[in-house]
């Protein structure tokens, strides 16, 4: 054999070679990764009933999860509520977030984070070609919010899949992209800044960990996690998790008492751990059943 037809049969060969890995590639990309994420039904006095489900915001892939326990539980259900209902209108929340996110003469950022932090905070603004002196009129929130790092896509995220396709039933939202916002822009600077130090912390728990979690309905490594971080800070915690926790509690038996049966779906963390959902409810004398 000639050596051009040597050479030919191999680019032939490493050609088939890189066309089934695309194919492989794509295949594997398509398909839904398998969840079963985390659901409750909750019962009270009087036949109200309501059901509880696990969300996440990102995810690497899309996810398959509506089994047939949360598909019963969205049958039997008269309304979806989640945190923010316009969750495509992206447009909206830019405009949100650009009405809060800027005070004029504020400190250069490297100024706003402990010296031993300044070197991840560099890193953080390279990774998205910007520098220290660039956020002199964006508050620390909104700069941590900005620099936070994961590794899912919004396009891949339950709330918004479950949003695409309701079945027809009406949603209604807890607090929505402005009111959520706000919630960040109340924080006193103190606050703000511990959320700016853990957005570039390197030691934080993996998104893929977190993931994984999700979709195993693991909720003891998401309660886990909801005692660490920024969680751990009380001011944090109180204005993030356990404050939003107890008004979404106090819907959700408003709703019962009126005679709803709400799909409540929210993020993961919000069902975990003493100061969850589920937790609240129960100590408010409601009967809450994990059903997956």
């Amino acid at each position: 054999m000639t050596p051009l037809r040597k050479l030919w049969i191999a680019g032939m060969a490493l050609g088939l070679a890189a066309l089934a890995l695309f194919l492989v590639q794509a295949f594997v990309q398509a398909r839904p990764d398998p969840a079963t994420p985390a659901l409750w039904r909750v019962e009270g006095p009087h036949g109200q009933s309501a059901f509880l489900f696990g969300t996440i915001h990102t995810l690497p892939h899309p996810a398959a999860w509506r089994s047939p326990a949360v598909a019963q539980a969205l049958a039997q259900s008269d309304r979806i509520i989640v945190e923010i209902a316009a969750l495509s209108d992206e447009a909206a929340t830019a405009r949100a977030f650009e009405a809060m996110a800027h005070t004029p003469a504020l400190p250069p950022l490297d100024q706003r984070v402990a010296p031993a932090s300044r070197g991840r905070l560099a890193a953080a603004l390279a990774a998205i070609h910007r520098q220290p002196g660039d956020f002199t009129d964006t508050e620390t929130w909104a700069a941590a919010l900005m620099l936070a790092h994961d590794d899912g896509d919004p396009r891949n995220g339950v709330d918004r899949a479950l949003l695409a396709d309701t079945g027809g039933k009406p949603v209604e939202e807890f607090e929505g992209a402005a009111r959520q916002l706000a919630i960040f822009d109340r924080l006193p600077e103190t606050a703000q800044r511990r959320l700016l130090a853990e957005a570039i912390a390197g030691d934080q728990t993996s998104p893929q960990a977190l993931a994984q979690a999700w979709r195993k309905g693991d909720i003891a490594v998401i309660a886990r996690e909801t005692g660490q971080g920024m969680l751990a800070d009380p001011t944090l915690r109180e204005a993030l998790y356990t404050g939003r926790n107890r008004a979404w509690t106090a819907q959700i038996i408003a709703t019962m008492a009126h005679g709803g049966h709400p799909f409540v779906a929210v993020g993961t963390a919000h069902l975990a751990g003493p100061d969850g959902l589920p937790a609240m409810l129960a100590a408010r004398g409601l009967r809450v059943i994990r059903l997956q």
